[in-house]
C-alpha cells in the first residue's frame, strides 16, 4: 500500500494572493511548486491574517531578538508607528501550527524576510531595510514542534528532503 505523498504548508503570499503588509504578492514561479499543487499537497496560510491582522497593515519587525526570543516573552513584534503587535503574531503563529498538524505537513515553504515566516533572516528591527540571521515567530514555533521549514529561495532542497524522507522505512 503506497503511503499518500506529506502535505506542504506555503506561504499564501507565494502562491499569489495579495496578503502582505502592503496589499502585495510575492508569486513564486517555479516547476516544484507547480507540481506540489498538481498533486493537491499545497496548504496555504498567511500568519497575519489567521490571527485577524488587516491588509494592508503596518510593517512590522521584530525587536531585540528573533522569532523564538518572541515566543519566549524577551523579544517584541512592533509596527513602524510603534505598536507592539506580539500578542497577534503570537496567535498567528499558534493558529498556523494547528493548521500544519491538521492537515499533517511535514515541511513548510515560508516567505524570507517576514517577522513571522523568515526561516533565515529577518528585517533588523529599525526599519533600516536592512536584514540579519534569524527567524520569524512562525518558523521558530513550527520548528519547535518539528516541521521542516525551508524559505522561497530552498525549494529544491525542500522537494530533495521530502523525496528523501518518503523512501526512509522508519518514515512509514
Amino acid at each position: 500500500m503506497e503511503s499518500k505523498p506529506a502535505r506542504i504548508l506555503i506561504s499564501a503570499c507565494l502562491m499569489g494572493k495579495p496578503v502582505r503588509y502592503n496589499a502585495t504578492a510575492l508569486s513564486v514561479s517555479d516547476e516544484i511548486i507547480q507540481r506540489w499543487q498538481t498533486e493537491g499537497r499545497l496548504v496555504l496560510v498567511c500568519p497575519e491574517l489567521s490571527a485577524g491582522m488587516p491588509v494592508p497593515r503596518p510593517a512590522a519587525e521584530i525587536q531585540q531578538g528573533h522569532g523564538e526570543a518572541v515566543l519566549q516573552g524577551q523579544a517584541r513584534v512592533i509596527e513602524q508607528w510603534g505598536n507592539d503587535v506580539s500578542r497577534e503574531f503570537l496567535q498567528g503563529a499558534y493558529q498556523t501550527l494547528e493548521l500544519a498538524q491538521k492537515h499533517h505537513c511535514a515541511v513548510a515553504i515560508l516567505t524570507e524576510g517576514s517577522p513571522s515566516c523568515g526561516s533565515s533572516r529577518i528585517y533588523d528591527g529599525n526599519f533600516s531595510g536592512s536584514q540579519r540571521a534569524g527567524q520569524g515567530v512562525t518558523t521558530a514555533l513550527l520548528r519547535r514542534h518539528g516541521i521542516r521549514v525551508f524559505s522561497h529561495h530552498q525549494l529544491q532542497q525542500a522537494d530533495d528532503f521530502l523525496r528523501n524522507a518518503s523512501h526512509n522505512p522508519l518514515n512509514n
